[in-house]
């Protein structure tokens, strides 16, 4: 293919070559996602715009903003093309969501340039179906932790939002006033609302139900968002021994905590769990099965009608007994398992979304040529491109390509409705893995753990009662 980018046996892009040719106006395709529980987009009008002044000729597909509420319309008076699907096929550019099927896949053009949050993690042998079909596609999950790739940041922006819908599905499920209200005819108490892993979906569950006038208590086994915890007007808690001192990577990740840490943490959470009337779990590990936090043993104590929202069920769930696309009631205690909880709110989820794609889209177009020109010695470029020329050149996922063979795509889930049906149980089965990502925060490198051991301190919140 004329101007197609090629390897050296290095692995790296020779700086010259780009796709397409010099003059012709790249094609840039923004498609309807076929997963029946995807609702968001990978272009916003605002965006259309600006990829048109960058030198693409963008094509959005029919109805793929309609769940978005962006349509047809709003894409065509920004200057964008509506097209149909089998136009995929001219794209030299595809914004996505999610994975591409391995249905999809055979419509697209060798050699186009595919950028979405593609979930790989898990899933070797859809990777490889990347490769094979010949793309050159980019993971926007792995978006480097620096400045510059802030804006960039796809786990951030809908992390955030489904923090937030996380405590607006918890106050809809939950019975009660959330506020305390004092009024002639007695005093209402404030709802208790615990959330566990303070990440980015983590701290705007904080701070959403700080508004709504709730209690809050919080947990981590990272020391590094203690203080943003308490800057929230939430208390902390947590064993803090040498362990936990030393309980964040570089990248601000939480690390896999030891089971003697995991069994103090469990023994002095189980004791405030039988409190709080509204749980909130975001705890997920990048590559690995989301940890469980919370076992049926602690929620069995606490009152009927209280709430559990497991934002981490698509990766296995943090809560005994959650199921991924469902409401279960156990011990009169609802667990609620959504799919796609940023995917609840489209609209706003999409517009962000958008802007992600568009601030890495316009850091791989020359500025003078008006086409992409891959640079893999750009640190965003190697940190993201997954697969190239056929071959899965992600350093964390080549290895397993070369042995892993081609397999057909999982069937796509059920779409579950906006309020999922409550399922009573006695003992539901904990949700196999699905698609989630993970909710990390921006921290700085925690300290190195002391060589010596000491006596476990134990935060827990001084009163049972927040601030107004």
């Amino acid at each position: 293919m004329a101007g197609q980018a090629r390897w050296s046996s290095g692995h790296c892009l020779h700086s010259d070559n780009m796709l397409g040719g010099e003059g012709l106006a790249q094609t840039l395709f923004i498609p309807k996602e076929t997963d029946i529980v995807e609702s968001r987009v990978g272009g916003s009008a605002e965006t259309v715009k600006k990829l048109i002044g960058l030198g693409f000729s963008v094509v959005v597909e029919s109805g793929a903003g309609v769940l978005s509420r962006i349509p047809d319309r709003e894409f065509e008076a920004a200057g964008a093309t509506i097209g149909k699907t089998a136009d995929i096929k001219n794209a030299d550019v595809v914004l996505k969501v999610r994975r591409p099927s391995s249905t999809e896949l055979k419509s697209y053009k060798k050699g186009a340039v595919v950028i979405a949050m593609l979930d790989p993690y898990g899933n070797d042998a859809a990777v490889k179906e990347l490769a094979d079909a010949g793309v050159t596609a980019f993971t926007m999950e792995f978006m480097p932790r620096i400045t510059r790739a802030q804006v960039m940041d796809v786990l951030s922006s809908q992390a955030n939002l489904a923090g937030y819908q996380a405590v607006v599905d918890a106050a809809e499920e939950y019975d009660r006033a959330l506020p305390m209200m004092m009024t002639a005819a007695g005093t209402v108490p404030a709802a208790k609302v615990f959330i566990m892993g303070v990440g980015v979906a983590g701290l705007q569950a904080i701070a959403t139900a700080r508004r709504l006038g709730a209690v809050v208590t919080a947990t981590d086994v990272r020391p590094a968002v203690k203080e943003q915890v308490a800057s929230l007007g939430a208390k902390f808690l947590a064993v803090e021994d040498e362990e936990f001192k030393a309980a964040e990577t570089a990248g601000g990740y939480a690390k896999e905590m030891s089971k003697e840490y995991q069994a103090k943490q469990a023994a002095l959470v189980a004791e405030h769990i039988a409190k709080q009337d509204i749980i909130i779990t975001t705890a997920l590990i990048p590559g690995r099965p989301a940890p469980r936090l919370v076992t049926r043993e602690m929620y069995a104590r606490m009152r009927p009608g209280s709430v559990i929202i497991d934002l981490a069920v698509e990766r296995g769930g943090n809560v005994e007994g959650a199921v991924a696309g469902k409401i279960v009631e156990v011990d009169g205690v609802k667990i609620v398992g959504h799919l796609n909880v940023a995917g609840r709110i489209a609209a706003t989820a999409s517009q962000l979304y958008a802007k992600n794609l568009f601030a890495f889209v316009e850091t791989l177009v020359d500025k003078d040529t008006k086409a992409i020109k891959l640079n893999f010695e750009d640190e965003l470029v190697k940190a993201t491109a997954l697969t190239h020329d056929g071959k899965v050149i992600h350093p964390n996922f080549a290895a397993a390509a070369t042995s892993t063979p081609t397999q057909a795509a999982k069937p796509a889930a059920k779409k579950t409705a906006t309020k999922a049906p409550v399922v009573k149980a006695e003992a539901p089965k904990v949700a196999a893995k699905a698609e989630a990502k993970p909710a990390p925060v921006k921290k700085a490198a925690a300290a190195k753990a002391a060589p010596k051991k000491a006596a476990p301190k134990v935060t827990a919140p001084k009163k049972t009662e927040g601030e107004a």
